[in-house]
């Protein structure tokens, strides 16, 4: 298992074919004001690719953006409608289909109201994920080891929880109502980025 640095695309043919697990990092969560930094993805195999964006970027990365795009490949997230939003806003690409791993949780551990990705690797893998670099500067000249390493973790067990929670949603019978929670979802970042983040369309409130 290795955790590799790219700087601004990813090598070509790197990935085996199939599901990947994707994360990113900005400099903050107002994704139009705070710049996409780095982008993490994973196929499951034992290696963790980390792609790091420069200040001034044009984020043309042409590899990283056919498999992001490929509709043939699942991408699998935890809070999913963030890191969307990020891809589309900055790579200009829809990365979907989507397993967003946070909503799959809210769905089938009714039993908690945590669901953050530390304590699902806990419950579901008996692993341990640290999140102390999770408010760091992620645009800074050199990414630290432990940068690097929060970074990996983010992507590394989604797989393993993926093929869990996909069987809990079937268990508990949720499995269509959670496919059309994904299938919405590229639509949900969507409006987050047209200026409608927190206002709920759905309700009968006026706003």
């Amino acid at each position: 298992m290795a955790v590799y640095l790219h700087e601004e695309d990813l090598p070509e043919g790197i990935l085996a074919p199939g599901p990947v697990a994707v994360d990113t990092e900005t400099m903050g969560l107002i994704t139009p004001r705070d710049r996409l930094c780095l982008l993490q993805i994973s196929d499951g195999q034992g290696d963790e690719h980390l792609v790091r964006f420069a200040p001034g970027s044009d984020f043309a990365a042409p590899n990283l953006k056919a498999v992001l795009a490929d509709p043939a490949r699942l991408k699998l997230y935890h809070f999913a409608r963030f890191d969307l939003a990020a891809v589309e806003h900055y790579l200009g690409v829809t990365a979907a289909p989507v397993f967003c791993t946070k909503i799959a949780s809210k769905l089938v551990r009714t039993y908690t109201d945590r669901h953050g990705l530390k304590d699902l690797v806990r419950e579901l893998l008996g692993k341990e994920v640290s999140k102390q670099q999770q408010s760091s500067d992620w645009g800074a000249p050199e990414l630290s080891e432990a940068q690097r390493e929060y970074a990996a973790s983010d992507v590394r067990y989604l797989h393993a929880m993926h093929t869990i929670l996909v069987e809990r949603l079937a268990r508990e019978g949720r499995t269509a109502l959670a496919q059309a929670c994904f299938d919405f979802l590229p639509a949900r970042a969507q409006l987050d980025l047209a200026g409608w983040p927190e206002h709920d369309i759905f309700s009968h409130a006026a706003a």
